[in-house]
């Protein structure tokens, strides 16, 4: 009984400790803890590899006015702060945010978008290689096994689409992006209630388009923690690229678990 109190007791006190160093570096550096969020704060969700640093640009253009083609990738999650991030900047209300994260009941207001699962197994499983999981095997990755995010894609994508804490949600296929930026650029203002013209947009989409964003790796890299210099984070972003890169096995395994949402979503 006495120790069960003493466990009691320390963690209270270090969950005082804690919040006393989260209001310290807030007060000292004017930057807020990823745990705090506004209602009105939006949410850029997605499968790993389905797009999210993308539009992590396009973002950054769109309402900072930045250039995605010159502006540093550390700019770019500067003003649209990743989940990993312990602490931010709010440089206003609403302020976006890129995530990973299956349905949460902080987020109200959510831009998730969704691309072909197929092609994000490829893309997720030569970005876990190229990161730090050099001897994953591919079949791990589509059963979600060994994996920094321990979900399978089709429950990823089915848990939101259930919405189930009732977000306001825009969801944006990764193709249509790439098909017509401006369009869903434009349903993405209409969303979050901001003005953008039409010759603004198309340049936001240009100057962000994958040719550009990759080039912009290579000359000044991608800024993440041990990313490996030798591989590119901006791989390739082709539509159907499972087509080529994905082995017949894998691909049968990932059909059997997923091949009820690839329907639903158009994608067979």
């Amino acid at each position: 009984m006495k120790s069960e109190r003493y466990r009691k007791v320390k963690l209270a006190t270090m969950a005082k400790l804690r919040e006393k160093i989260k209001s310290q570096v807030s007060a000292l550096t004017g930057l807020a803890h990823h745990s705090e969020f506004v209602n009105e704060d939006v949410f850029i969700v997605g499968h790993p590899k389905s797009g999210t640093t993308w539009f992590q640009n396009l973002v950054a253009g769109v309402i900072y006015g930045v250039d995605p083609e010159y502006a540093p990738y550390a700019l770019i999650r500067d003003l649209v702060p990743g989940h990993v991030q312990k602490y931010y900047k709010r440089y206003g209300t609403p302020t976006f945010f890129k995530s990973h994260h299956p349905p949460r009941p902080q987020y109200r207001r959510v831009i998730y978008l969704i691309r072909d699962g197929r092609d994000v197994m490829v893309s997720y499983f030569h970005h876990l290689r190229a990161g730090r999981e050099k001897d994953i095997e591919f079949l791990n990755v589509v059963q979600g096994k060994d994996v920094p995010w321990p979900y399978k894609w089709h429950e990823h994508v089915e848990a939101w689409l259930s919405n189930p804490y009732q977000a306001q949600m825009l969801v944006i296929k990764y193709e249509d992006l790439k098909r017509d930026a401006v369009k869903e650029l434009r349903r993405f203002c209409d969303f979050v209630g901001v003005a953008r013209d039409e010759a603004f947009l198309q340049h936001v989409a240009q100057k962000a388009s994958f040719e550009n964003l990759r080039k912009k790796e290579i000359s000044s890299g991608i800024a993440y923690p041990n990313w490996s210099t030798e591989q590119l984070f901006m791989r390739r972003g082709q539509i159907g690229s499972h087509k080529d890169e994905m082995p017949d096995d894998v691909l049968e395994v990932f059909m059997r678990d997923a091949g009820d949402t690839l329907r639903k979503l158009g994608y067979l």
